[in-house]
């Protein structure tokens, strides 16, 4: 594939998943196309399904908040979701509908190929990382070679949904945030 684009409509198409029928429309990654950084979340809300953009509701607002401490933009990383289809009520996708959207996640982080891959929250570490609990694993630098995937440097950070509602939680996910430009400097 030559662009995200092509990506994004060959796997739209091509994709079998079932949310796929009951959202407004996918919600294709957004950002820079050549950035260091990939942040994945869950999948679309509700706000993400009506515009067509990841992270534009009141996560995505904090989310532009935290890249703003670290003198970046959103047009400066490439944010995207496991899932291209919002969920109906907002429930979390289902491992089928995880999995028929993984090779399009697979493909899009390969076109891009950032130096780190940033999940937002326990949904997206644990689909790559199975094992590992956000608890535990956050603001940590985790390094793996997955099948598929060219990258190898990962940082597992709490979600900005569940930050707006703790705010012991907000802190925590403001100093792990932070640690974003020292570990792209190491690599």
């Amino acid at each position: 594939m030559k662009s995200l684009e092509e990506i994004n409509k060959y796997w739209h198409k091509a994709n079998k998943c079932e949310i796929k029928k009951t959202a407004t429309r996918p919600v294709f990654g957004d950002g820079n196309s050549k950035s260091k950084i990939i942040f994945i979340g869950e999948a679309p809300g509700k706000e993400e399904d009506l515009s067509g953009k990841p992270f534009v509701g009141r996560s995505g607002k904090f989310l532009s908040e935290m890249l703003s401490l670290i003198k970046l933009k959103r047009e400066d990383v490439y944010i995207t979701n496991t899932v291209k289809y919002r969920p109906p009520n907002n429930r979390d996708p289902k491992p089928e509908e995880i999995k028929e959207c993984m090779n399009w996640l697979f493909e899009e982080i390969n076109f891009i190929n950032p130096e780190l891959i940033v999940f937002l929250g326990r949904h997206s570490l644990n689909i790559f990382f199975p094992k590992e609990k956000i608890s535990e694993s956050h603001g940590k630098l985790l390094h793996k070679n997955l099948e598929g995937v060219n990258t190898k440097n990962f940082l597992a950070l709490y979600h900005p949904a569940a930050a707006l509602y703790n705010v012991g939680m907000k802190e925590t996910l403001i100093k792990d945030f932070k640690k974003i430009p020292k570990i792209l400097e190491k690599l």
